[in-house]
């Protein structure tokens, strides 16, 4: 069985150092690279597990890295590194396609566990869970194509995180959604950053589904939401 091959994109070469003999001895392959561009060329010649990426990056930055990974892998999991913390900083990772964030400093422990619950949470599912295209009003969704179809025509294609998160919706249709459970299940935690990105996907679903009048993602303020149909 192979190593889980991870893509570090760290341009202090100290850290990067210590962080890549820590993980290969945690039984990680790991390909080190300094800056964004290198990072997208490494990643369409090489097939990777998951992505360490640090935001301050030169030549092209972690979040334009993502950016463009996005736009044509949305399913490899990506753990941003970085000294910026800022409430809409840490939004931004996750709106360009991020997975989680860990804020510099950290521990090695720390950073282990965020590797192992990522890859846990990003497993694809057995063949048995697969949903088959699923009814929601007058839309069409196909959980495992990530895509949304209306009147015979598809009308977006999801990222991965908001696919995750409309099926959860698809799964509790005419309940309620936990946010607590639901920021667990695909954020690792609930903290307020998360909550934030939560709230952005949120909005994002509700545009995909505004051609259907009858369908609604409600709020259901201090619980969590309620698709109805």
């Amino acid at each position: 069985m192979s190593l889980p091959h991870l893509l570090l994109l760290e341009d202090e070469l100290p850290l990067a150092r210590l962080l890549r003999e820590s993980l290969s001895r945690s039984g990680y392959q790991v390909t080190h690279v300094t800056d964004g561009q290198q990072g997208l060329a490494a990643f369409h010649q090489t097939p990777f597990t998951l992505c360490i990426v640090d935001v301050m990056l030169p030549v092209l930055d972690g979040f334009a890295f993502v950016r463009e990974l996005r736009r044509t892998d949305p399913l490899t999991p990506v753990l941003f590194l970085t000294a910026k913390s800022l409430p809409a900083d840490v939004v931004r990772g996750f709106t360009v396609g991020g997975n989680d964030y860990l804020k510099k400093p950290f521990g090695l422990d720390e950073l282990l566990l965020r590797i192992r619950e990522l890859l846990r949470r990003t497993a694809p599912p057995e063949p048995a869970e697969m949903l088959p295209s699923v009814p929601v009003g007058r839309y069409t969704f196909l959980p495992f194509k990530q895509e949304l179809w209306f009147a015979g025509q598809l009308t977006a294609k999801l990222s991965h995180r908001e696919s995750e998160l409309l099926r959860l919706l698809v799964q509790h249709q005419g309940r309620i959604l936990d946010r607590s459970r639901c920021l667990h299940q695909l954020w690792g935690n609930d903290n307020f950053f998360t909550a934030r990105s939560m709230d952005v996907f949120i909005s994002k679903l509700r545009k995909h589904l505004r051609h259907d009048p009858a369908v609604e993602i409600l709020n259901i303020r201090g619980l969590g939401y309620k698709l109805i149909v």
